[in-house]
């Protein structure tokens, strides 16, 4: 069995942060190497390794994650001035942590990618 992911670690207790979302499938916290103002990690309770791991009982899951960024983006005021979603996938992606996050990227001026 694969050891536990940081993110099932800070959902068990194991390792603090605070939460800014939770219900039962889902969970936000900060990034705690922000990017810009507002960095926030979308992610599903249940372990995904990486984007190629979806299957077709998890579109729901997806969909879930996206809306959510949505609501957050609402809350941190920064729905109408704009922000990025973005999953990494594998090193070139510079995915690190082998469990999906939606990354909530915005609150000022993105440079172009």
């Amino acid at each position: 069995m694969d050891e536990k992911s940081i993110f099932e670690k800070v959902i068990d207790g194991e390792i603090i942060s605070e939460i800014i979302y939770e219900d039962n499938e889902i969970f936000a916290i900060n990034d705690i190497n922000p990017v810009a103002r507002v960095h926030v990690l979308i992610i599903p309770k249940k372990r995904i390794k990486t984007i190629n791991d979806i299957e077709i009982d998890d579109i729901d899951l997806m969909g879930k994650m996206i809306f959510c960024a949505k609501k957050l983006a609402i809350k941190y005021s920064i729905d109408t001035t704009g922000y990025r979603l973005i999953f990494n996938t594998h090193s070139d992606a510079n995915q690190t942590i082998f469990h999906i996050h939606l990354h909530l990227i915005g609150g000022e001026k993105l440079k172009n990618i």
